[in-house]
């Protein structure tokens, strides 16, 4: 008998050309984690562990005949969105999103690299909000990313409970609130779904590290696209990036480490 074919999940992000984050690092995660992937490219980076030099966005019709052609063919179990880029980007991702309408869709709404270079115009983050996160099964923002969709910061516990909420109000039936741009010795993430807040604590790492938040939700795609409920999901994509960080390495110039998978 042929071998069972693994599941199938999507990204639409951008390209990485350093290799450790976005589309190059979702893939590495979707196959680390037994799941096949796919792609369709929303923007091309000139991208290195000291910086983004440059960014091209890929045209709107070539974007929405890399996600027709995908659908057309492969049984896709789960999408997951990350950096779009514009406003016109997140426009056609998400209106094919809700014609397309994937079992799972993860979104990762992407607006700064570590690096802080700005990877979402912020014309495109009122989009983004009224859009595309309406759509989404489980959002994972950072807290800078949270404070800019909700437009006020974000400094305690009682603040991240009311921006989980909040979050959900906007649509998005569960939310991973990550919490490793906070401080203290324990990185708090939260995860926010119709049963409460699930917080999931680990050690703070002293190190910096580049792509944990494209590696994380391709993995919370990659598990849901296996047939688990987004909070195993999540609790096993945490454990997994927890992993990936402790065995990472530096492949370039700057301090920055890659995830291993």
């Amino acid at each position: 008998m042929p071998p069972t074919s693994p599941p199938v999940a999507l990204t639409i992000a951008g390209s990485d050309s350093g290799g450790g984050a976005g589309i190059q690092a979702d893939l590495k995660t979707f196959h680390a984690r037994g799941v096949h992937g796919l792609s369709a490219i929303a923007a091309i980076t000139a991208q290195n562990t000291r910086g983004v030099a440059a960014v091209h966005p890929v045209p709107l019709a070539h974007i929405r005949s890399q996600i027709a052609a995908v659908f057309d063919d492969f049984p896709i179990a789960a999408a997951k969105t990350g950096m779009l880029g514009s406003a016109a980007i997140v426009r056609l991702v998400a209106r094919e999103m809700a014609a397309r309408q994937p079992a799972w869709l993860v979104v990762d709404p992407v607006m700064i690299a570590t690096s802080g270079a700005r990877l979402l115009d912020e014309g495109a983050i009122a989009v983004l909000a009224n859009e595309l996160i309406p759509l989404a099964d489980v959002l994972t923002p950072n807290l800078p990313e949270a404070e800019a969709l909700l437009g006020h910061p974000i400094r305690s516990a009682n603040d991240c409970a009311h921006a989980g909420a909040a979050l959900r109000a906007l649509g998005a039936k569960a939310v991973l609130l990550k919490g490793g741009h906070g401080s203290g010795r324990e990185v708090v993430d939260r995860f926010f779904d119709d049963r409460g807040v699930l917080e999931l604590r680990h050690p703070r790492l002293q190190l910096e590290a580049h792509g944990t938040g494209c590696t994380l939700a391709s993995a919370i795609a990659a598990e849901l696209a296996k047939g688990q409920s987004p909070r195993s999901a999540v609790r096993r994509a945490v454990a997994y990036v927890q992993r990936a960080l402790a065995h990472g390495y530096q492949p370039g110039g700057a301090p920055l480490r890659v995830l291993s998978h």
